[in-house]
């Protein structure tokens, strides 16, 4: 028999996020969409329609009503999961129980116990498992790398911004603000990001100590829980090195991060959905400061990289690199137990950072 050459995706809900994806799994090369599901026929219709007058699939997609019969498909392998972080624990167990891949949206849970029991399930049931940090998968991370630890050298400090500026109809209506679905807010929405980049850039060790605070919040009924609008933190890590974040729903858009180290700067001003272009850079800044006698001088020694990368929405972006990617996991037969791992840790470190900012920014210490 020959073996399959494309992995049939569907998609549970209808988000916002999942427009974007539906392009970029038709860009991934080894990736074939099947169904969407909504819990609303006429909104997983709508979707459909929209995203292939848009970005045409070769097939159209089914349009379905209902997440579980979905799930029972045989022609479908793995399945893409946008669902609020509320509901979220629910599908993606129940999805590995039906045998299908998970791809799920961060953060990946409400906590680590949750995130810990989707990690167990799908173990269980031999299906691939990954969040959907797409900066992971373009080609531009995989040089950083090379520059950190041959370039920056021992790392001393990260420090790291993502966020954007949500008006009063943001805040009083938005999934992102609402206690029950998104009870995490901007620090599972942004601040995963900026904790994942951190964690890649020290090679996935651990801090030891963490704090963090909330600087401003919200209710959107006077009965739900309140949700971070603006959140802080501080890392520490074994040996010295520190890191911090700041991620915000009150803040105009930045997304940038800074690795410092004993030999160089790496900058990256758009580590999270790189600016629009054919193109993604980075910098790499060596200054050197020369005293001759009277005369003071600080000479940049910035240097930027550009590689030949689309930013997105075609075959070569991060996201379609995160489809191919986890697409030849299914293909192959052999999940890679790598990438729920380092979700676990993302996930940890969250915990302990809002544990901290409940506790008036009290210090929180994380076993190893």
């Amino acid at each position: 028999m020959t073996p399959p050459t494309h992995c049939r995706w569907g998609i549970l809900g209808a988000a916002f996020i999942a427009r974007k994806n539906w392009q970029a799994i038709r860009d991934a090369g080894n990736a074939t969409l099947v169904a969407v599901a909504s819990r609303d026929l006429s909104r997983a219709q709508a979707f459909i329609t929209e995203c292939q007058s848009s970005a045409p699939h070769p097939l159209l997609p089914q349009a379905m009503d209902d997440y579980a019969a979905l799930l029972a498909r045989t022609d479908i392998d793995a399945v893409y999961i946008p669902l609020p972080t509320g509901l979220r624990k629910e599908w993606v167990i129940r999805a590995a129980q039906a045998g299908k891949h998970v791809l799920v949206e961060k953060p990946v849970g409400v906590n680590a116990a949750d995130v810990a029991e989707i990690i167990a399930a799908c173990e269980k049931h031999r299906v691939q498992f990954m969040d959907g940090v797409m900066f992971m998968h373009g080609r531009r991370l995989q040089r950083l790398r090379e520059v950190v630890d041959r370039d920056v050298g021992t790392v001393r400090h990260i420090a790291s911004q993502f966020s954007f500026m949500g008006d009063a109809e943001f805040q009083r209506t938005n999934i992102r603000a609402h206690g029950a679905l998104e009870p995490l807010g901007a620090l599972g929405d942004l601040g995963w990001y900026c904790l994942r980049f951190t964690l890649w850039a020290m090679n996935y060790a651990m801090p030891t100590e963490v704090t963090g605070r909330i600087h401003t919040e919200t209710r959107q009924t006077s009965d739900s829980p309140p949700v971070p609008l603006e959140f802080s933190g501080t890392l520490t890590f074994a040996g010295g090195a520190s890191a911090t974040f700041y991620c915000s729903f009150t803040t105009a858009n930045a997304q940038w991060a800074v690795v410092s180290g004993a030999k160089g700067l790496l900058q990256v001003s758009d580590f999270v959905l790189p600016f629009s272009g054919p193109q993604t850079k980075f910098s790499l800044t060596r200054s050197q400061f020369v005293l001759d006698v009277c005369k003071a001088d600080m000479h940049q020694g910035q240097q930027t990289e550009t590689l030949d990368e689309p930013s997105n929405n075609a075959p070569g972006s991060q996201e379609a690199g995160l489809f191919q990617t986890f697409s030849a996991l299914v293909l192959s037969g052999k999940p890679d137990p790598h990438w729920s791992h380092i979700s676990l840790l993302t996930q940890r470190v969250l915990d302990a950072c809002l544990t901290s900012a409940n506790n008036g920014s009290s210090i929180v210490r994380i076993s190893a």
